[in-house]
């Protein structure tokens, strides 16, 4: 069983993929809840929603042509607590394939670092738009906005895919 279930649905605009459900998250039963994530102001601050959403309004993305899932859909904990086999890269393009999001990104390169690795040999040097897709899904890496990341912080790929995205 999954730690929080994907929310998902046929023709969203963006679908966020992140590594695994961090503690906070799982203890709240909620994508993104730590309070000193930046994951729902950044939607709200680069207009990807019309309003501020908090953690526990989470499956309202929907709404906006958002879903939401993660790479390892079984595991919670920090990214230093995931291994490799936590990752399914398969089950995440399956899904890329059955619902056809225009876009799917992933929040922080460690996601998208083993996705890329496994679907296609490569590493991920570089935030923004990457050359690849999945069918007609562009894929993106962007900076993590969680708290155990200040380092990496960058608006800038966040605004890039809003803007991708109002094409």
């Amino acid at each position: 069983m999954a730690v929080l279930p994907d929310v998902l649905a046929s023709g969203l605009d963006i679908v966020f993929c992140g590594s695994a459900v961090g503690p906070e998250s799982f203890r709240q039963q909620a994508y993104y809840a730590h309070k000193r994530n930046k994951f729902w102001p950044t939607l709200f601050a680069v207009g990807l929603t019309p309003l501020l959403l908090a953690p526990r309004e989470y499956r309202r993305v929907l709404e906006f042509g958002i879903g939401l899932t993660d790479l390892a859909k079984h595991r919670h904990g920090m990214d230093s607590v995931l291994a490799a086999a936590d990752y399914d890269a398969e089950a995440l393009e399956r899904k890329l394939r059955r619902y056809r999001p225009r876009a799917l990104a992933f929040v922080g390169k460690k996601p998208g670092a083993a996705f890329f690795r496994r679907r296609f040999q490569r590493d991920v040097t570089a935030f923004g738009q990457q050359p690849e897709r999945i069918d007609a899904t562009a894929l993106f890496v962007l900076p993590s906005p969680s708290p155990a990341n200040p380092a990496n912080w960058d608006l800038g790929p966040w605004q890039a895919l809003a803007a991708y995205l109002r094409k």
